[in-house]
């Protein structure tokens, strides 16, 4: 599979170089250059397949021939180590739990399964990569986890200071080893920025071989197709019109679940929940497109003022606006409505939602209003106890601690405090 830039002014590449380079010479991000269904035989078999064969099929067409089958096959058994449970909340909504990783969020998934990926590149290369990579909060203990001690690679990750979680700093600044923090005085924007900003500054990257783990990189964020189909493996027997309700930032997961839906997964519509920061909400009402500096709210991944992967949805419906409409719909909520739903989650269902959870929750109950058949599954993106302020605060019960929260609990955090792109550059080169 070849990769073009959706700039359209950059030579078309191959999948290793465009997980090594991230970002097109142009600025664009890559896009495969065909999407090819899976054959009927799959569909017909899908009941008796297991997550890993699933994943292997879906992805094949993106990675092949450059990692070979039996090299795949490992590579996404090793990714998919943990569960993926559907939980059933009433007739109508059911959520997706995905923090059953080591880091307890949705992107160990696309983390892992790129680490390994360029790892696999990398193994025979004596130079080594730098991943730079912004955080809103989960990617960057997700890509410090992922790419821990893996060979010749190391990580710079960068997040806002004062706008992610206790538990999501430490996540990500008590490693050690290959992996770096950056704890950058700014929103997530900046942070993206500067990162953005790196991969163009010849003067640097003529020293050094860069590249993202952002959902930039399509290592990250094709494999996240992967649970949209292992929902439908668990519901669609069931329920009939399953619908996406996803807790949507830089929009790479929503993205991901419309690729599987281009290789015939039968989603009848996706909703994109936004939290204030709600530039495609308000996309979809007014046709502008117009992103703005992102405020900061108690679901602070999806804090992102302009979405990277909003070009890639545009591409798949070859931007055409009536198109993505009727398969997109778009609702933003306040972080007092937000509160709200945790708390009704809590006291109707007696499940614990984090707050990105409840947005999703919140979308899906906005969409029912008008499709009271459908079946709606919010994307449960994080495990509670990483927004633990938030959670005990609004349910008023203390929530024990998982294994992997605990584990990085009373480590020492090691950060370099930065303000500008200049003493970004200085950190790299030095």
């Amino acid at each position: 599979m070849n990769y073009y830039s959706l700039n359209h002014k950059a030579p078309n590449t191959t999948f290793e170089n465009a997980v090594v380079k991230g970002l097109a010479p142009d600025k664009g991000l890559y896009f495969p250059e065909s999407i090819t269904p899976l054959p009927q035989s799959f569909w017909d078999n899908f009941d008796n397949l297991t997550y890993s064969e699933i994943a292997f099929e879906a992805i094949k067409q993106f990675v092949s021939p450059e990692i070979p089958e039996a090299i795949l096959k490992t590579i996404v058994e090793e990714t998919l180590s943990f569960d993926f449970p559907v939980v059933n909340l009433n007739e109508n909504i059911s959520t997706l739990e995905l923090f059953h990783g080591p880091t307890m969020a949705f992107k160990d998934v696309g983390a892992r399964f790129m680490a390994r990926c360029l790892g696999y590149f990398n193994q025979n290369n004596t130079n080594e990569v730098t991943v730079l990579v912004a955080t809103s909060g989960d990617t960057g203990g997700a890509v410090a986890n992922g790419f821990l001690g893996v060979k010749g690679v190391n990580v710079v990750i960068l997040y806002p200071s004062g706008k992610v979680s206790d538990i999501q700093e430490m996540q990500l600044t008590t490693l050690g080893q290959n992996i770096k923090a950056l704890e950058v005085n700014g929103t997530f924007d900046d942070c993206q920025a500067m990162v953005k900003t790196a991969f163009l500054d010849e003067s640097l990257t003529s020293k050094m071989q860069l590249t993202s783990a952002n959902s930039i990189n399509v290592a990250r964020w094709l494999p996240q197709l992967f649970y949209f189909m292992f929902a439908y493996k668990q519901l669609h027997n069931k329920y009939k019109d399953i619908v996406f309700s996803v807790p949507s930032g830089n929009f790479g997961n929503i993205c991901a679940g419309m690729m599987a839906q281009q290789l015939g997964l039968p989603v009848k519509h996706f909703v994109a929940s936004n939290n204030a920061n709600n530039v495609v909400t308000r996309y979809l009402i007014s046709k502008l497109y117009e992103p703005k500096p992102s405020v900061q709210t108690i679901s602070n991944a999806m804090d992102v003022g302009a979405p990277s992967n909003f070009i890639r949805i545009q591409e798949i419906y070859k931007n055409q606006f009536a198109d993505l409409k009727s398969n997109l719909s778009s609702y933003s909520f306040s972080d007092d409505e937000t509160k709200e739903a945790m708390l009704e989650i809590y006291n109707k269902y007696n499940y614990v939602a984090d707050p990105h959870g409840a947005v999703g929750y919140l979308g899906c109950k906005s969409y029912l209003n008008n499709h009271p058949n459908a079946h709606c599954v919010f994307l449960e993106t994080a495990h509670p106890t990483k927004f633990l302020d938030v959670v005990e605060d609004v349910i008023k019960e203390k929530q024990p601690l998982p294994e992997q929260i605990q584990s990085v609990m009373g480590k020492e955090k090691e950060a370099v405090v930065i303000s500008t792109y200049n003493e970004l550059k200085d950190f790299l080169l030095k």
